[in-house]
Protein backbone atom coordinates (compact mmCIF):
# COMPACT_ATOMS: atom_id res chain seq x y z
CA UNK A 1 0.00 0.00 0.00
CA UNK A 2 3.23 2.47 0.78
CA UNK A 3 4.91 1.62 -2.18
CA UNK A 4 1.54 1.92 -4.31
CA UNK A 5 1.11 5.22 -2.63
CA UNK A 6 4.17 6.99 -3.00
CA UNK A 7 4.59 5.20 -7.15
CA UNK A 8 1.22 7.54 -7.45
CA UNK A 9 2.56 10.72 -6.10
CA UNK A 10 5.57 10.07 -7.86
CA UNK A 11 3.60 9.54 -11.58
CA UNK A 12 1.54 13.56 -10.15
CA UNK A 13 4.79 14.55 -9.64
CA UNK A 14 5.98 13.78 -13.10
CA UNK A 15 3.32 15.18 -15.17
CA UNK A 16 4.16 17.47 -17.72
CA UNK A 17 0.17 18.98 -18.42
CA UNK A 18 -0.71 20.96 -16.11
CA UNK A 19 1.02 23.41 -13.93
CA UNK A 20 -0.20 22.30 -10.03
CA UNK A 21 -1.30 25.42 -8.16
CA UNK A 22 -3.65 26.66 -5.11
CA UNK A 23 -6.76 28.61 -6.89
CA UNK A 24 -6.80 32.53 -6.46
CA UNK A 25 -7.77 33.33 -2.98
CA UNK A 26 -7.31 36.42 -0.29
CA UNK A 27 -4.29 35.54 1.99
CA UNK A 28 -4.51 36.44 5.86
CA UNK A 29 -2.14 36.87 7.98
CA UNK A 30 -3.44 35.51 11.31
CA UNK A 31 0.11 35.46 13.31
CA UNK A 32 1.11 38.67 15.64
CA UNK A 33 3.56 40.52 13.78
CA UNK A 34 7.00 40.39 15.42
CA UNK A 35 8.20 43.61 17.40
CA UNK A 36 11.91 44.18 16.57
CA UNK A 37 11.55 47.16 18.70
CA UNK A 38 10.73 48.10 21.67
CA UNK A 39 7.53 50.65 21.90
CA UNK A 40 9.75 53.19 23.15
CA UNK A 41 12.54 52.71 20.62
CA UNK A 42 9.68 53.45 18.28
CA UNK A 43 8.86 56.50 19.45
CA UNK A 44 12.35 57.45 19.63
CA UNK A 45 12.43 57.36 15.75
CA UNK A 46 8.80 59.05 15.71
CA UNK A 47 10.11 62.01 17.62
CA UNK A 48 13.58 62.28 16.02
CA UNK A 49 11.79 62.06 12.54
CA UNK A 50 8.95 65.17 13.19
CA UNK A 51 12.38 67.14 14.38
CA UNK A 52 13.84 66.62 11.21
CA UNK A 53 10.77 68.22 9.41
CA UNK A 54 10.72 70.82 11.56
CA UNK A 55 14.16 72.31 11.71
CA UNK A 56 15.98 70.60 8.33
CA UNK A 57 12.38 69.92 6.56
CA UNK A 58 12.32 68.33 2.48
CA UNK A 59 13.08 69.53 -0.40
CA UNK A 60 9.79 69.81 -2.58
CA UNK A 61 10.22 70.80 -6.21
CA UNK A 62 6.84 70.93 -7.48
CA UNK A 63 5.42 73.85 -7.29
CA UNK A 64 1.28 72.78 -6.34
CA UNK A 65 2.74 70.66 -3.11
CA UNK A 66 4.47 74.07 -2.13
CA UNK A 67 1.64 75.99 -2.10
CA UNK A 68 -0.74 73.42 -0.23
CA UNK A 69 1.64 72.67 2.30
CA UNK A 70 2.27 76.57 2.99
CA UNK A 71 -1.97 77.03 2.87
CA UNK A 72 -1.93 73.64 5.52
CA UNK A 73 0.83 75.47 7.50
CA UNK A 74 4.14 74.50 6.53
CA UNK A 75 6.95 76.68 6.40
CA UNK A 76 8.15 77.83 2.94
CA UNK A 77 11.70 78.57 2.20
CA UNK A 78 11.72 79.90 -1.55
CA UNK A 79 15.79 80.19 -1.39
CA UNK A 80 16.07 76.19 -1.61
CA UNK A 81 12.43 75.35 -1.73
CA UNK A 82 12.40 73.58 1.82
CA UNK A 83 9.56 73.12 3.61
CA UNK A 84 9.52 72.14 7.18
CA UNK A 85 6.76 70.96 9.13
CA UNK A 86 5.14 72.08 12.66
CA UNK A 87 4.66 68.52 14.29
CA UNK A 88 1.53 69.40 15.28
CA UNK A 89 0.46 69.71 11.82
CA UNK A 90 2.14 66.44 10.96
CA UNK A 91 0.35 64.55 13.62
CA UNK A 92 -3.30 66.10 12.81
CA UNK A 93 -3.15 65.09 9.22
CA UNK A 94 -2.21 61.68 9.33
CA UNK A 95 -4.77 60.90 11.50
CA UNK A 96 -7.82 61.22 8.75
CA UNK A 97 -5.61 58.40 6.43
CA UNK A 98 -7.88 55.25 6.49
CA UNK A 99 -6.59 51.95 8.21
CA UNK A 100 -7.87 49.62 5.15
CA UNK A 101 -9.34 50.05 1.79
CA UNK A 102 -10.46 47.77 -0.93
CA UNK A 103 -9.23 48.12 -4.50
CA UNK A 104 -11.80 47.08 -7.83
CA UNK A 105 -10.16 44.55 -10.21
CA UNK A 106 -12.19 44.32 -14.08
CA UNK A 107 -12.50 41.10 -12.54
CA UNK A 108 -14.48 41.24 -8.89
CA UNK A 109 -13.56 37.68 -8.35
CA UNK A 110 -10.03 39.74 -7.84
CA UNK A 111 -10.78 42.63 -5.98
CA UNK A 112 -8.78 42.89 -2.81
CA UNK A 113 -8.74 44.12 0.55
CA UNK A 114 -5.60 46.43 1.63
CA UNK A 115 -4.75 46.45 5.42
CA UNK A 116 -6.65 44.39 8.30
CA UNK A 117 -4.51 41.45 8.71
CA UNK A 118 -4.37 40.55 4.47
CA UNK A 119 -1.67 40.44 2.20
CA UNK A 120 -1.33 41.06 -0.97
CA UNK A 121 0.70 39.54 -3.57
CA UNK A 122 2.20 41.74 -6.55
CA UNK A 123 4.45 41.35 -9.28
CA UNK A 124 7.20 42.85 -10.25
CA UNK A 125 7.26 46.42 -11.93
CA UNK A 126 9.46 48.28 -13.27
CA UNK A 127 12.88 46.75 -14.57
CA UNK A 128 14.49 48.01 -17.47
CA UNK A 129 15.68 44.52 -18.74
CA UNK A 130 14.01 41.27 -19.12
CA UNK A 131 15.78 37.64 -18.55
CA UNK A 132 15.01 34.41 -19.19
CA UNK A 133 17.37 31.25 -19.92
CA UNK A 134 16.53 30.68 -22.99
CA UNK A 135 17.04 34.81 -24.58
CA UNK A 136 19.32 36.01 -21.86
CA UNK A 137 18.93 39.13 -20.57
CA UNK A 138 17.56 41.91 -23.01
CA UNK A 139 16.38 45.53 -22.94
CA UNK A 140 12.78 45.84 -21.87
CA UNK A 141 10.56 45.72 -24.65
CA UNK A 142 6.68 45.53 -25.16
CA UNK A 143 6.41 41.70 -26.50
CA UNK A 144 7.91 40.57 -23.56
CA UNK A 145 5.75 42.96 -21.42
CA UNK A 146 2.66 41.33 -22.98
CA UNK A 147 3.87 37.68 -22.41
CA UNK A 148 4.87 38.68 -18.55
CA UNK A 149 1.50 39.93 -17.83
CA UNK A 150 -0.10 36.86 -19.38
CA UNK A 151 1.97 34.16 -17.01
CA UNK A 152 1.12 37.18 -14.46
CA UNK A 153 -2.50 36.40 -15.03
CA UNK A 154 -2.18 32.10 -15.15
CA UNK A 155 -0.46 32.63 -11.36
CA UNK A 156 -2.97 32.24 -9.24
CA UNK A 157 -1.21 32.92 -6.34
CA UNK A 158 -0.32 36.52 -7.42
CA UNK A 159 -3.14 39.14 -7.04
CA UNK A 160 -1.88 41.88 -8.91
CA UNK A 161 0.30 43.36 -11.60
CA UNK A 162 3.01 45.59 -10.34
CA UNK A 163 3.24 48.22 -12.49
CA UNK A 164 4.98 47.14 -15.49
CA UNK A 165 6.75 44.14 -16.00
CA UNK A 166 9.65 45.58 -18.08
CA UNK A 167 10.01 49.15 -19.52
CA UNK A 168 8.71 48.59 -23.42
CA UNK A 169 11.83 50.53 -24.21
CA UNK A 170 11.07 50.18 -28.17
CA UNK A 171 7.95 52.29 -27.56
CA UNK A 172 7.99 56.03 -27.21
CA UNK A 173 8.76 56.79 -23.70
CA UNK A 174 6.77 59.63 -23.16
CA UNK A 175 3.06 57.58 -24.42
CA UNK A 176 3.96 53.99 -23.53
CA UNK A 177 2.67 54.08 -20.72
CA UNK A 178 -0.96 54.17 -22.65
CA UNK A 179 -0.01 51.05 -24.41
CA UNK A 180 0.69 49.55 -21.01
CA UNK A 181 -2.75 50.18 -19.73
CA UNK A 182 -4.35 48.79 -22.59
CA UNK A 183 -2.26 45.75 -22.61
CA UNK A 184 -2.92 45.37 -18.88
CA UNK A 185 -6.42 45.77 -18.95
CA UNK A 186 -7.01 43.24 -21.79
CA UNK A 187 -4.58 40.87 -20.77
CA UNK A 188 -5.58 40.63 -17.01
CA UNK A 189 -8.66 40.59 -15.55
CA UNK A 190 -6.58 41.68 -12.01
CA UNK A 191 -5.95 44.57 -10.74
CA UNK A 192 -2.92 46.50 -11.71
CA UNK A 193 -0.70 49.44 -11.06
CA UNK A 194 -0.29 52.56 -13.17
CA UNK A 195 2.67 55.13 -13.01
CA UNK A 196 2.79 57.70 -11.03
CA UNK A 197 5.69 59.93 -13.20
CA UNK A 198 3.49 62.95 -13.98
CA UNK A 199 -0.10 63.70 -13.32
CA UNK A 200 -1.12 62.71 -17.11
CA UNK A 201 0.06 59.29 -16.75
CA UNK A 202 -2.43 59.15 -13.54
CA UNK A 203 -4.85 61.09 -15.60
CA UNK A 204 -4.95 58.75 -18.43
CA UNK A 205 -4.74 55.58 -15.91
CA UNK A 206 -8.14 56.90 -14.71
CA UNK A 207 -9.73 57.97 -17.96
CA UNK A 208 -9.57 54.23 -18.96
CA UNK A 209 -10.46 52.69 -15.27
CA UNK A 210 -13.51 54.96 -15.49
CA UNK A 211 -13.68 53.46 -19.03
CA UNK A 212 -13.15 49.34 -18.41
CA UNK A 213 -15.02 49.60 -15.83
CA UNK A 214 -18.34 51.83 -16.32
CA UNK A 215 -17.76 54.09 -13.80
CA UNK A 216 -17.86 58.08 -13.27
CA UNK A 217 -14.85 59.17 -11.75
CA UNK A 218 -16.70 59.91 -8.21
CA UNK A 219 -17.55 56.20 -8.45
CA UNK A 220 -14.14 55.16 -8.89
CA UNK A 221 -13.38 57.50 -6.02
CA UNK A 222 -15.21 55.45 -3.91
CA UNK A 223 -14.31 52.39 -5.19
CA UNK A 224 -10.60 52.62 -6.22
CA UNK A 225 -9.24 50.77 -9.03
CA UNK A 226 -5.89 52.05 -9.44
CA UNK A 227 -2.52 51.46 -7.13
CA UNK A 228 0.63 53.34 -7.58
CA UNK A 229 3.99 53.91 -6.20
CA UNK A 230 5.28 57.72 -5.22
CA UNK A 231 9.11 57.27 -4.18
CA UNK A 232 10.80 60.21 -2.46
CA UNK A 233 14.47 60.89 -3.62
CA UNK A 234 16.14 60.13 -0.68
CA UNK A 235 17.87 61.67 1.11
CA UNK A 236 14.99 64.62 1.68
CA UNK A 237 13.40 65.48 -1.67
CA UNK A 238 10.24 65.28 -3.57
CA UNK A 239 10.47 65.82 -7.28
CA UNK A 240 7.94 67.32 -9.67
CA UNK A 241 6.83 64.25 -11.61
CA UNK A 242 6.25 62.56 -7.87
CA UNK A 243 4.49 65.38 -6.42
CA UNK A 244 2.38 65.88 -9.76
CA UNK A 245 1.29 61.63 -9.48
CA UNK A 246 0.92 61.75 -5.77
CA UNK A 247 -1.17 65.00 -5.90
CA UNK A 248 -3.36 63.74 -8.98
CA UNK A 249 -3.80 59.86 -7.38
CA UNK A 250 -4.94 61.62 -3.93
CA UNK A 251 -7.44 63.96 -5.36
CA UNK A 252 -9.00 60.93 -7.52
CA UNK A 253 -8.85 58.85 -4.46
CA UNK A 254 -6.51 56.52 -5.85
CA UNK A 255 -3.86 54.87 -3.28
CA UNK A 256 -0.70 55.29 -3.26
CA UNK A 257 2.24 53.32 -1.44
CA UNK A 258 4.70 56.17 -0.07
CA UNK A 259 7.80 55.04 -0.43
CA UNK A 260 11.28 56.45 0.47
CA UNK A 261 14.05 55.16 -0.79
CA UNK A 262 16.66 54.91 1.75
CA UNK A 263 19.66 53.14 1.35
CA UNK A 264 21.86 52.70 4.11
CA UNK A 265 25.43 53.91 3.77
CA UNK A 266 24.47 55.81 0.50
CA UNK A 267 21.42 57.51 0.42
CA UNK A 268 20.55 57.58 4.19
CA UNK A 269 22.51 57.23 7.26
CA UNK A 270 24.95 53.72 8.02
CA UNK A 271 23.36 53.19 11.35
CA UNK A 272 19.64 51.36 10.72
CA UNK A 273 18.04 53.69 13.49
CA UNK A 274 19.03 56.70 11.34
CA UNK A 275 17.84 55.17 8.26
CA UNK A 276 14.84 54.41 9.22
CA UNK A 277 14.05 57.86 11.19
CA UNK A 278 15.15 59.48 7.36
CA UNK A 279 12.79 56.79 5.91
CA UNK A 280 9.96 57.82 8.37
CA UNK A 281 9.94 61.31 8.08
CA UNK A 282 10.28 61.29 4.53
CA UNK A 283 7.14 58.79 4.59
CA UNK A 284 5.26 61.48 7.14
CA UNK A 285 5.72 64.49 4.82
CA UNK A 286 4.12 62.34 2.04
CA UNK A 287 1.11 61.14 3.90
CA UNK A 288 0.79 64.37 5.29
CA UNK A 289 0.83 66.17 1.78
CA UNK A 290 -1.43 63.35 0.64
CA UNK A 291 -4.31 64.40 3.54
CA UNK A 292 -3.72 67.81 2.59
CA UNK A 293 -4.75 67.81 -0.90
CA UNK A 294 -7.74 65.08 -0.08
CA UNK A 295 -8.68 64.37 3.62
CA UNK A 296 -9.34 60.31 4.32
CA UNK A 297 -6.84 59.91 0.63
CA UNK A 298 -5.52 56.23 1.01
CA UNK A 299 -1.85 55.84 1.27
CA UNK A 300 0.44 52.91 2.40
CA UNK A 301 3.84 53.00 4.51
CA UNK A 302 6.40 52.45 2.21
CA UNK A 303 9.28 50.53 3.62
CA UNK A 304 12.51 49.84 1.46
CA UNK A 305 15.26 50.56 3.67
CA UNK A 306 18.35 48.28 3.14
CA UNK A 307 21.89 48.99 2.79
CA UNK A 308 25.09 48.63 0.12
CA UNK A 309 28.02 46.71 -0.19
CA UNK A 310 30.67 49.45 1.49
CA UNK A 311 33.18 47.60 -0.53
CA UNK A 312 31.72 48.63 -3.92
CA UNK A 313 28.92 51.33 -3.02
CA UNK A 314 26.52 48.43 -5.29
CA UNK A 315 22.99 48.09 -3.38
CA UNK A 316 22.29 44.85 -1.19
CA UNK A 317 19.08 43.22 -0.83
CA UNK A 318 17.63 40.08 1.25
CA UNK A 319 20.11 40.89 3.85
CA UNK A 320 20.10 40.64 7.84
CA UNK A 321 19.79 44.60 7.63
CA UNK A 322 16.56 44.82 5.05
CA UNK A 323 15.07 42.20 6.86
CA UNK A 324 15.53 43.84 10.09
CA UNK A 325 14.43 47.49 8.88
CA UNK A 326 11.36 45.92 6.86
CA UNK A 327 10.07 44.69 10.70
CA UNK A 328 10.68 47.83 11.87
CA UNK A 329 8.58 49.46 9.36
CA UNK A 330 6.07 47.31 10.10
CA UNK A 331 6.37 48.36 13.90
CA UNK A 332 6.03 52.16 12.50
CA UNK A 333 3.54 51.34 9.99
CA UNK A 334 1.24 50.49 13.06
CA UNK A 335 2.20 53.27 14.83
CA UNK A 336 0.05 55.26 12.78
CA UNK A 337 -2.58 52.81 11.74
CA UNK A 338 -1.65 52.49 8.10
CA UNK A 339 -1.32 49.83 5.50
CA UNK A 340 2.26 48.41 5.51
CA UNK A 341 3.84 47.84 1.78
CA UNK A 342 7.46 46.38 1.32
CA UNK A 343 8.93 44.27 -1.39
CA UNK A 344 10.38 40.47 -2.04
CA UNK A 345 14.15 41.51 -3.19
CA UNK A 346 17.38 40.36 -4.23
CA UNK A 347 20.84 41.75 -5.37
CA UNK A 348 21.49 38.52 -7.52
CA UNK A 349 21.93 38.45 -11.57
CA UNK A 350 20.77 35.05 -11.45
CA UNK A 351 17.99 32.58 -10.66
CA UNK A 352 20.40 30.67 -8.38
CA UNK A 353 20.85 29.95 -4.33
CA UNK A 354 21.95 33.36 -3.94
CA UNK A 355 18.48 34.62 -4.93
CA UNK A 356 16.36 32.12 -3.21
CA UNK A 357 18.17 32.54 0.36
CA UNK A 358 17.66 36.63 -0.19
CA UNK A 359 14.13 35.97 -1.14
CA UNK A 360 13.52 34.11 1.32
CA UNK A 361 15.19 36.50 3.83
CA UNK A 362 12.88 39.21 2.55
CA UNK A 363 9.76 37.47 2.08
CA UNK A 364 10.16 35.79 6.09
CA UNK A 365 11.08 39.74 7.54
CA UNK A 366 8.01 41.20 5.41
CA UNK A 367 5.49 38.82 6.28
CA UNK A 368 6.24 38.49 9.81
CA UNK A 369 6.33 42.09 10.11
CA UNK A 370 2.66 42.62 9.16
CA UNK A 371 2.72 43.56 5.51
CA UNK A 372 0.19 44.53 4.10
CA UNK A 373 1.37 44.96 0.52
CA UNK A 374 4.23 42.80 -1.08
CA UNK A 375 5.64 44.76 -4.28
CA UNK A 376 7.82 43.13 -6.97
CA UNK A 377 6.52 39.74 -5.12
CA UNK A 378 7.49 37.51 -8.00
CA UNK A 379 10.11 37.80 -10.62
CA UNK A 380 12.52 41.04 -9.24
CA UNK A 381 15.76 40.14 -9.60
CA UNK A 382 19.09 42.13 -10.24
CA UNK A 383 18.41 44.81 -7.45
CA UNK A 384 15.41 45.20 -9.42
CA UNK A 385 17.21 45.62 -12.98
CA UNK A 386 15.60 42.89 -14.55
CA UNK A 387 12.34 41.27 -14.31
CA UNK A 388 12.75 37.64 -14.78
CA UNK A 389 10.62 34.84 -16.27
CA UNK A 390 12.27 31.73 -14.15
CA UNK A 391 12.18 33.92 -10.87
CA UNK A 392 8.84 35.09 -11.53
CA UNK A 393 8.51 30.98 -11.28
CA UNK A 394 10.23 30.52 -8.22
CA UNK A 395 8.90 33.25 -6.51
CA UNK A 396 5.46 31.91 -7.22
CA UNK A 397 6.83 28.54 -5.38
CA UNK A 398 7.70 30.55 -2.22
CA UNK A 399 4.46 33.01 -2.44
CA UNK A 400 2.37 29.53 -2.15
CA UNK A 401 4.55 28.06 0.61
CA UNK A 402 3.85 31.34 2.75
CA UNK A 403 0.30 30.97 2.10
CA UNK A 404 -0.01 27.59 3.40
CA UNK A 405 2.08 28.29 6.15
CA UNK A 406 0.04 31.36 6.55
CA UNK A 407 -3.16 28.89 7.23
CA UNK A 408 -3.76 28.06 10.54
CA UNK A 409 -3.74 24.41 12.04
CA UNK A 410 -6.97 22.52 12.30
CA UNK A 411 -7.11 21.40 15.72
CA UNK A 412 -10.37 19.08 16.25
CA UNK A 413 -11.45 15.34 17.30
CA UNK A 414 -10.62 13.91 14.15
CA UNK A 415 -6.82 15.38 13.30
CA UNK A 416 -5.92 14.60 16.54
CA UNK A 417 -6.09 11.49 15.79
CA UNK A 418 -5.95 9.51 18.74
CA UNK A 419 -8.17 6.22 17.31
CA UNK A 420 -5.44 6.23 13.96
CA UNK A 421 -2.38 6.57 16.83
CA UNK A 422 -3.99 3.38 19.05
CA UNK A 423 -4.76 1.22 15.74
CA UNK A 424 -0.75 1.34 14.64
CA UNK A 425 0.21 1.10 18.17
CA UNK A 426 3.74 1.03 18.55
CA UNK A 427 6.19 0.40 15.72
CA UNK A 428 3.98 0.73 13.08
CA UNK A 429 3.14 3.06 10.27
CA UNK A 430 0.19 4.84 9.06
CA UNK A 431 0.56 4.78 4.68
CA UNK A 432 -2.54 2.16 5.19
CA UNK A 433 -4.63 3.82 7.99
CA UNK A 434 -7.95 4.87 6.77
CA UNK A 435 -7.23 8.15 8.75
CA UNK A 436 -4.49 8.60 6.28
CA UNK A 437 -6.29 7.06 3.08
CA UNK A 438 -9.10 9.36 3.67
CA UNK A 439 -6.92 12.31 3.46
CA UNK A 440 -3.52 11.62 1.67
CA UNK A 441 -4.49 13.23 -1.92
CA UNK A 442 -4.78 17.14 0.05
CA UNK A 443 -2.71 16.57 3.40
CA UNK A 444 -0.05 18.37 2.25
CA UNK A 445 1.12 21.56 0.48
CA UNK A 446 1.62 20.48 -3.08
CA UNK A 447 4.25 22.36 -5.16
CA UNK A 448 4.07 23.74 -8.62
CA UNK A 449 8.25 23.79 -8.65
CA UNK A 450 9.90 21.76 -6.22
CA UNK A 451 10.67 18.12 -7.58
CA UNK A 452 9.99 15.29 -4.66
CA UNK A 453 11.02 12.40 -6.43
CA UNK A 454 14.06 9.92 -5.19
CA UNK A 455 17.02 10.53 -7.19
CA UNK A 456 16.99 7.51 -9.32
CA UNK A 457 13.82 8.90 -11.02
CA UNK A 458 14.76 12.36 -10.59
CA UNK A 459 17.83 11.51 -12.67
CA UNK A 460 16.21 8.77 -15.10
CA UNK A 461 13.75 11.75 -16.41
CA UNK A 462 16.50 13.81 -17.04
CA UNK A 463 17.82 15.35 -14.39
CA UNK A 464 16.27 19.29 -14.71
CA UNK A 465 16.62 21.60 -11.93
CA UNK A 466 14.47 24.02 -10.36
CA UNK A 467 15.56 26.33 -12.79
CA UNK A 468 14.96 24.27 -15.93
CA UNK A 469 11.54 23.05 -14.24
CA UNK A 470 10.99 26.80 -13.66
CA UNK A 471 11.44 26.92 -17.29
CA UNK A 472 9.41 24.85 -18.30
CA UNK A 473 6.11 25.77 -16.04
CA UNK A 474 5.68 29.99 -17.37
CA UNK A 475 6.21 28.35 -21.04
CA UNK A 476 3.48 25.79 -20.08
CA UNK A 477 1.38 28.91 -18.34
CA UNK A 478 1.81 30.95 -21.13
CA UNK A 479 0.66 28.28 -24.20
CA UNK A 480 -2.47 27.20 -22.10
CA UNK A 481 -3.08 31.33 -21.14
CA UNK A 482 -6.71 32.46 -22.57
CA UNK A 483 -7.13 36.31 -22.57
CA UNK A 484 -10.09 37.13 -20.16
CA UNK A 485 -13.02 38.71 -22.57
CA UNK A 486 -13.67 42.15 -22.62
CA UNK A 487 -16.79 43.61 -24.11
CA UNK A 488 -15.96 44.55 -27.30
CA UNK A 489 -17.59 48.32 -26.81
CA UNK A 490 -15.36 49.03 -24.13
CA UNK A 491 -12.18 47.66 -25.98
CA UNK A 492 -13.23 49.62 -28.73
CA UNK A 493 -13.52 52.94 -26.56
CA UNK A 494 -10.25 52.41 -24.86
CA UNK A 495 -8.44 51.78 -28.48
CA UNK A 496 -10.09 54.97 -29.32
CA UNK A 497 -9.13 56.86 -26.25
CA UNK A 498 -5.47 55.59 -26.55
CA UNK A 499 -5.32 57.04 -30.46
CA UNK A 500 -6.71 60.31 -29.02
CA UNK A 501 -3.92 60.60 -26.44
CA UNK A 502 -0.88 59.40 -28.22
CA UNK A 503 -1.70 62.16 -30.76
CA UNK A 504 -1.96 64.68 -28.18
CA UNK A 505 1.33 63.58 -26.62
CA UNK A 506 3.48 63.65 -29.29
CA UNK A 507 1.92 67.38 -30.59
CA UNK A 508 3.17 68.50 -26.73
CA UNK A 509 -1.03 68.50 -25.01
CA UNK A 510 -0.17 66.64 -22.16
Amino acid sequence: MARSMLNRRERRLASAGSVRQMPFGGVTNRYPPIAIMSTDEIEAIHRASLRLLSETGIEILHDESRTLLKAAGADIDMSNLRVRFDPAMVEEKIRTVPSSFTLQARNPAHNLTVGDGSLIFAATGGPAFVHDTDRGRRAGNYADMCDYIRVVQQLNVIHQEGGCPCEPTDLPPDSRHLDFYLAAIRLTDKNWQCWALGGYRVEDAIEMLCITLGQTREELRAKPAALTVVNSNSPLRLDIPMGEGLCAMARAGQPVALTPFTLSGAMSPVTIAGALTQQNAEALALMTLSQVVAPGAPVLYGGFTSNVDMRTGSPAFGTPEYAKAQIASGQLARRYNVPFRSSNVTASNLVDVQAAYESGMSLWSTIMGGVSLIEHAAGWLEGGLTASFEKLILDAEMLQMMRSFLDPILVDEDSLAVDAISEVGPGGHFFGTGHTLARFENAFYEPMLSDWRNFENWSESGGRSGTDRANAIWKDLLRTYEQPPLDPGVDEALEAYVARRKEEIHAGKF
